[in-house]
């Protein structure tokens, strides 16, 4: 592993445009800034960001292939047909699938559910399931979080007499038709202003959109109508776990999303919640990312994903609680295999040297799980700074999954290679793909060589993001209090990180081996603060620091104080 290195502080400068925004909207000069950090420049998208009410979501109709999908699944409903719902085996393919069968059942329509197993199916549709769904009476099949690459799948399954209906946020693929009604804000055209949002966040719009439609043909009239805040809990879950950027209408449906969770209808949620050792606490958006989403991914990861998707879809506490166990188990079983490839390739990189001077990191093996994979990538990319592509080869095939960094566009550099891969797909900042093992150097060297063409040397260094800074003096629990509001935290919204400069470190203390305690002063207030693996730096306490942490609140034993998470620190000159 690479030892720990200077970290680049990226501090965001003072907004010229702060004055005048505060006086128009009353926020403290400090949520302002942070406001600004994350693009919001205008009261009303402010008072929008700090509200994020379910009455200012978007009209589910303005996103394109709606009005067609809802006559089409209609004229199914009117028929009573069978509809069966085809989800992906990751975290936001199985809650988009647990949402709309769950509304369909609510409806009273027969549906049914089909996801495939990760190492003998693959990703999408494929003519085996199709054949399987086909055969047991569906008249309406709808993809969920996939579908928009399956263009020959889709014309096999309406050959066998199928109706399809595709509702996916993927990238599209060069050679895209909509053949069948297609939900997706990716596509040209489509007047759907956001762009990002979840493949459970589009399960959710077909929803309420399909509610609408029904209550004006009068279906509730004899019928209780479905309340979809109730499914928001399952919305918030796919969302973050999907690392879908936590802002606008993502934001809105998991703020309520995390709160309808705390009190779920669904047992499977309390199931998960209390192996995780969430029953009964307040949650944050990472507790999900972090906590839940690893759980309900675990058993797609490691090949089946049923136990994950019965487990959501459970009806009784007693079976959802049983299935929460074989989950939490699966979830053991996958961080050991994770960390096995992980020692590996360290041990890999090590004999031959290290990283050198590689701007991308290609790794191969054998029977390296497939499932884990894209976790690895992604431990590589934290630990190197680096794009990081990890395969798997078995019978000449190698099947890989990468991860990359800010200004490596990974999609757009795998498009550009295409003739080399059997499939691809993916987005910015994470890929799958298939090729053959013959070309895994070729494959390399052509990536590291777009690679340098995009990266210089200061990308390659961890960048630590600063948002503004402040005077220890100006720290008290209501300003924490202020920056709690612009949660929930996650993907282009995260947890504000401040600054402070000449601070007298009074006390320092290794604890637990690699994390340094800190008593630290200036301007008449003292703190506390906690620097997690940051021992190596203990005799830069010796001095004045300067230092970057995360505010916040640490309640024991019933009293509450105000601490300090430091992140990294520097002596002050």
């Amino acid at each position: 592993m690479r030892g720990p290195g200077k970290k680049r502080w990226n501090v965001q400068p003072r907004s010229p445009e702060l004055p005048g925004l505060v006086r128009e909207t009353g926020l403290s000069p400090l949520q302002v800034q942070l406001l600004i950090n994350r693009g919001v420049r205008d009261p009303e998208a402010m008072d929008l960001f700090l509200r994020p009410r379910l009455s200012r979501l978007a009209d589910p109709f303005r996103l394109k292939g709606m009005h067609e999908a809802l006559s089409l699944i209609m004229t199914i409903i009117r028929k009573r047909g069978k509809t069966t719902v085809f989800g992906d085996y990751d975290a936001d393919g199985l809650t988009s699938t647990a949402l709309l069968v769950a509304f369909f059942r609510e409806l009273g329509l027969p549906v049914s559910y089909y996801v495939p197993h990760r190492l003998e199916e693959g990703y999408g549709l494929n003519v085996s399931a199709i054949e399987k769904i086909a055969g047991d009476g569906t008249r309406l099949l709808i993809t969920v979080d996939c579908g928009i690459s399956n263009e020959r799948e889709i014309r096999f399954a309406k050959e066998r007499g199928l109706h399809v209906v595709v509702t996916d946020h993927h990238h599209l693929p060069a050679s895209f038709q909509a053949i069948c009604p297609v939900i997706n804000p990716l596509q040209p055209g489509c007047g759907f202003a956001f762009k990002n949002l979840s493949g459970v966040g589009l399960a959710f719009f077909l929803a309420v959109a399909l509610r609408s439609t029904l209550r004006k043909e009068g279906w509730f009239r004899e019928r209780p109508e479905p309340d979809l805040k109730a499914y928001l809990d399952l919305v918030a879950l796919g969302t973050v776990a999907d690392r879908v950027p936590l802002v606008d209408q993502n934001r809105i449906l998991v703020s309520r999303g995390v709160s309808v969770m705390e009190c779920s209808r669904w047992p499977g949620m309390e199931a998960i919640k209390a192996v995780s050792d969430l029953s009964g606490v307040p949650l944050r958006a990472e507790d999900l990312a972090f906590r839940l989403a690893p759980q309900i991914n675990a058993p797609g990861r490691m090949g089946d994903p049923e136990e994950g998707i019965k487990m959501l879809m459970a009806e009784d506490p007693q079976t959802a609680s049983a299935l929460a166990l074989a989950v939490n188990s699966i979830n053991h079983r996958r961080r050991g295999v994770e960390k096995q490839i992980l020692a590996q390739i360290e041990a890999s990189l090590q004999h031959k040297g290290g990283i050198g001077d590689r701007c991308i990191l290609v790794l191969s093996g054998e029977n390296w799980h497939p499932g884990v994979l894209g976790i690895v990538a992604s431990r590589l990319v934290d630990r190197y700074c680096r794009p990081a592509l990890v395969l798997n080869v078995d019978n000449g095939v190698a099947v890989g999954s990468g991860r990359s960094i800010e200004g490596f566009h990974l999609y757009r550099a795998m498009s550009h290679l295409g003739t080399l891969f059997k499939k691809f797909g993916g987005h910015a900042r994470a890929a799958g793909f298939t090729l053959k093992a013959g070309n895994i150097r070729l494959l390399e060297a052509e990536l590291e060589r777009l690679a340098r063409e995009s990266l210089g040397g200061r990308d390659l260094l961890p960048v630590m993001h600063v948002d503004a800074e402040v005077r220890l003096d100006h720290l008290t629990p209501d300003l924490v209090g202020r920056l709690e509001a612009l949660g929930p935290f996650g993907e282009a919204n995260p947890e504000p990180v401040l600054l402070s400069r000449s601070l007298k470190v009074l006390h320092a203390e290794i604890v637990g081996e690699r994390h340094l305690k800190l008593m630290v002063s200036r301007g008449g207030q003292t703190f506390e603060g906690i620097g997690f693996n940051l021992s190596h730096k203990k005799s830069l306490a010796a001095h004045k620091i300067n230092a970057i942490f995360k505010p916040e609140m640490n309640c024991w034993k019933g009293y509450e104080k105000l601490q300090l998470k430091i992140l990294d620190l520097e002596s002050a000159v």
